[in-house]
């Protein structure tokens, strides 16, 4: 997910063949008064599970040509197939689409949300800035949330459940990072077998009555930074010879750091951000490309 950072965003169109390659592809935070605040958590998943998943179209050549690192060094392809953990961001990753987003316009404030984003694409608004005053244009209720999660399934990406099963038969530790909230990210992580351990997400906080109260400012990722700082809780508490991230922009790209992980691979079949492909260690078009080279 990636909906304040870089300009340069190439949307990928639906529905197209695959590359025969085995790597290239076929505010402030307010409170409206003191209640009995509760993290009303909606942990049990909809009544359908079933995953919406499309194709998405890997992009032209002429784009491609502009990516130096679309295909693995030979360092890059080791440490991948020795890593035992993955961490993945959901927006525009393991999902199809922006979870606020499509929350807002659910709520009939899609437009205005979208348009807010665009203003905040500049990178020069705190993450828990924008995240604030977003929820702030639209302040969805308890039952408005409940509504969406059972009306509208997760839009998985193409691939996604097979490659996290591929991962999990390779005994390799899968974790969900996300500036999304757990609500909306508790069936995704149901249907691909991830514990709610394995989750670092935001949480929406409702009122006694279902009104909307915010969003809990303690969750790292809540915060700029914040992905990067789930990751180094992740090293601190597991020993793992090799963490990577999967993500599409610049919080993902950020948790590369010491102490976090050893390996940011682009994963652009939804959203190029070429700011952010310039800068990856790998770009795939394809979670098949992901899939393929661990065989």
């Amino acid at each position: 997910m990636e909906g304040l950072v870089g300009p340069q965003t190439a949307p990928i169109s639906a529905q197209c063949r695959q590359h025969s390659s085995p790597f290239l592809p076929a505010f402030s935070h307010r409170f409206p008064r003191k209640l009995n605040i509760s993290h009303i958590g909606m942990n049990k998943s909809p009544k359908s599970l079933k995953s919406i998943a499309a194709s998405v179209q890997p992009l032209e050549t002429s784009k491609l040509g502009r990516l130096n690192n679309t295909l693995p060094s030979k360092d890059v392809l080791e440490l991948w197939r020795n890593a035992n953990a993955v961490c993945f961001d959901v927006d525009s990753t393991v999902c199809l689409d922006e979870g606020i987003d499509e929350l807002a316009e659910f709520c009939g404030a899609g437009k205005a949300v979208a348009e807010w984003t665009s203003r905040a694409m500049s990178g020069s608004v705190p993450f828990e800035e924008a995240l604030a005053a977003r929820l702030s244009l639209f302040n969805p209720s308890f039952s408005q949330v409940q509504d969406f999660l059972e009306k509208r399934p997760p839009r998985l990406s193409p691939g996604i459940e097979e490659f996290v099963k591929k991962l999990k038969a390779n005994n390799t530790t899968v974790y969900l990072i996300s500036g999304g909230f757990r609500q909306m990210i508790n069936p995704v992580a149901s249907i691909l077998g991830v514990p709610p351990e394995n989750i670092f997400a935001n949480q929406l906080l409702f009122g006694s009555g279902g009104e909307f109260m915010g969003f809990d400012t303690k969750e790292p990722t809540s915060r700029s930074g914040g992905k990067a700082t789930a990751v180094q809780q992740i090293r601190k508490g597991h020993e793992y010879k090799a963490l990577v991230m999967i993500g599409d922009g610049a919080t993902d790209l950020e948790a590369r750091k010491p102490g976090g992980a050893d390996l940011f691979i682009c994963y652009a079949g939804v959203q190029l951000r070429e700011a952010v492909a310039a800068k990856a260690d790998w770009v795939v078009f394809s979670f098949s490309d992901l899939i393929s080279s661990l065989e």
